[in-house]
């Protein structure tokens, strides 16, 4: 059924955090196709109001950085003022400054990786249950914190306490709020490009499914973890891998 029939998201607000492009793009795109309202966030406003006006009016935008306290703060005195109330929070914002072997990551930066990537999605979503978040909580994690992820292992480690994080909070806030996370395999996005560009065919044929994934395979899964739809499922993690974790070892 076409995503603008099921109006799964209708007289709900949504907040996606780093959704000026990319899979929070494709998120808060699926969340209005489906009659709900989003606050989307981003570091850069022309970035957001170029989003803006493609999400159309069911959409509002605050610029600034995930892991500024000050941010979150007018974030949701915005949603109170405009919306006056929050169903659903997805915690999309991640970074990865560094690549490279484990044993040479700077320090600061992996200091940061678990700033941006961990804690502050626990502030969030502190927040969020502040400001009366009512029903369900996405977090953004990766396949790089389910397995070995050479280049990126500290955004992987960072990842795997995200996952980690899921299952801690939705322990925590059952029954109210269900909190579960999705974990993608490579995308084609801007933040993942240096994984695949230039070597498209060569890195889409690790995949059963022989492509590389788009930011509305991600967004389709996250929806359904939003809505009533997964209304008996939370702490989980939903591999989002075009079947790379079904390859035979032999």
């Amino acid at each position: 059924m076409p995503a603008a029939s099921r109006q799964r998201f209708e007289g709900t607000v949504s907040l996606v955090t780093g959704a000026s492009r990319g899979i929070g793009f494709a998120i808060a795109r699926r969340i209005v196709d489906e009659g709900g309202s989003v606050v989307i966030t981003g570091r850069k406003q022309d970035s957001l109001d170029a989003a803006l006006a493609e999400l159309g009016p069911a959409a509002s935008a605050v610029a600034g950085r995930a892991d500024d306290a000050d941010h979150r703060a007018v974030v949701f005195a915005h949603i109170a003022e405009r919306r006056g109330r929050l169903d659903h929070l997805v915690n999309n914002t991640g970074i990865n400054p560094v690549y490279g072997p484990l044993i040479g990551v700077d320090a600061d930066a992996a200091r940061k990786i678990m700033e941006v990537n961990v804690v502050a999605t626990l502030e969030w979503t502190r927040a969020a249950v502040a400001a009366g978040l009512g029903r369900s909580v996405v977090n953004i994690a990766s396949v790089a914190g389910l397995g070995a992820s050479p280049g990126i292992a500290f955004y992987g480690i960072s990842k795997a306490a995200l996952i980690n994080l899921t299952v801690q909070l939705a322990y925590e806030l059952a029954p109210g709020i269900r909190v579960n996370a999705v974990a993608p395999a490579v995308i084609k996005t801007a933040f993942a490009r240096a994984l695949y560009e230039g070597h498209e065919a060569e890195a889409s044929a690790a995949y059963p499914l022989a492509r590389l994934g788009e930011t509305t395979d991600v967004a389709g899964p996250v929806a359904f973890l939003l809505s009533d739809d997964a209304a008996w499922i939370t702490g989980q993690t939903l591999p989002i891998d075009g079947g790379a974790g079904i390859r035979p070892f032999l």
